[in-house]
């Protein structure tokens, strides 16, 4: 496996390339950009298929910046201290410049219908969500902390501000009236179906 680590500082001041391959590093001098992509293109496709969710956008993005800052390479190695950096940081710029681009408005000629879109709740006729959303905000809390997030009892009274001892009680009143709720409502649906 090859590991790259694209700039690192000589002795005498120098900025060198050096490439790791199975224990044997190989210096290069950054002031040959073709060296330097090699050096650093794995590590520029990682970050840019970090940025753009997607490894052919990334190759792209990679590309296109590569272009540009390869026709004023010496330029760019005299007014950066990290070549690297610079390189990561337009990238980040081309991405959303390109975001930018692509969610303009479209205009149209007719409007659509006026009819708003409601967000679908996947839980809406869940009998136990139901329950918790009839639970005061405070026995919400601690249920959603507790059993959810998988939180101690300190973790929850820390982060609502709280004693440990209220955590306790207010786990307890709601568990208690998430059982009757839901006993309730199987009471219910048990005597409509008959």
């Amino acid at each position: 496996m090859t590991a790259f680590v694209p700039a690192v500082r000589c002795g005498d001041g120098r900025a060198a390339v050096v490439r790791h391959e199975r224990g044997s590093a190989v210096p290069g001098d950054l002031t040959d950009f073709g060296e330097f992509v090699e050096a650093s293109l794995p590590g520029l496709l990682r970050y840019g298929h970090a940025l753009t969710g997607n490894p052919h956008d990334a190759a792209d993005l990679v590309q296109t910046v590569l272009e540009k800052i390869g026709s004023r390479w010496t330029h760019v190695l005299q007014k950066t201290g990290d070549p690297l950096a610079y390189i990561r940081r337009s990238m980040a710029n081309a991405h959303i410049s390109r975001w930018r681009r692509l969610r303009r408005e479209n205009l149209v000629a007719d409007i659509p219908d006026a009819q708003p879109l409601r967000p679908v709740d996947p839980f809406e006729h869940e009998p136990l969500w139901q329950a918790l959303r009839g639970l005061p905000p405070r026995q919400r809390a601690v249920i959603v902390l507790r059993y959810y997030e998988g939180l101690s009892e300190a973790e929850i009274a820390e982060s609502l501000g709280v004693s440990p001892g209220t955590v306790k009680s207010q786990a307890s009143k709601a568990i208690a009236a998430l059982r009757t709720k839901l006993n309730r409502d199987e009471g219910t649906e048990g005597r409509e179906a008959v």
